[in-house]
């Protein structure tokens, strides 16, 4: 009984750890769409994103998330190349994805919490 909590434990600790790392991502990429929005109007601005695949994928600990230009995005003549279609789709996109998050999270302290109390 005690190795099945163990294991039941350990595992639990990975799912959640993993949801943290999950959540961290998208805080990083939160940041990088606010700051392509508030540089829509910079002459010569690059739009940043993360390859969000790639580091959720990676699950690299305790490291920056790899900002890399947005590819394949129209240049004005300026320069600038940040679409406010596109960031306002990450945004929403990325609202979803948080409130997702938040909803596992939620349902692993549930759990932690029942095997905690025998339940």
């Amino acid at each position: 009984m005690a190795v099945d909590m163990l294991l039941c434990i350990s595992v639990m600790d990975r799912t959640t750890n993993n949801i943290e790392r999950y959540m961290d991502l998208l805080s990083a990429r939160q940041k990088l769409v606010a700051s392509n929005i508030a540089n829509v109007d910079t002459p010569g601005y690059k739009t940043k994103d993360i390859d969000f695949q790639f580091e959720f994928m990676s699950l690299t600990k305790d490291a920056p998330a790899n900002v890399v230009d947005a590819p394949g995005l129209l240049v004005n003549n300026d320069g600038n190349n940040v679409s406010m279609d596109r960031e306002a789709r990450l945004l929403a996109e990325n609202a979803m994805r948080f409130n997702l998050a938040t909803n596992l999270m939620r349902s692993q302290l549930k759990l932690i919490t029942s095997a905690i109390s025998g339940g």
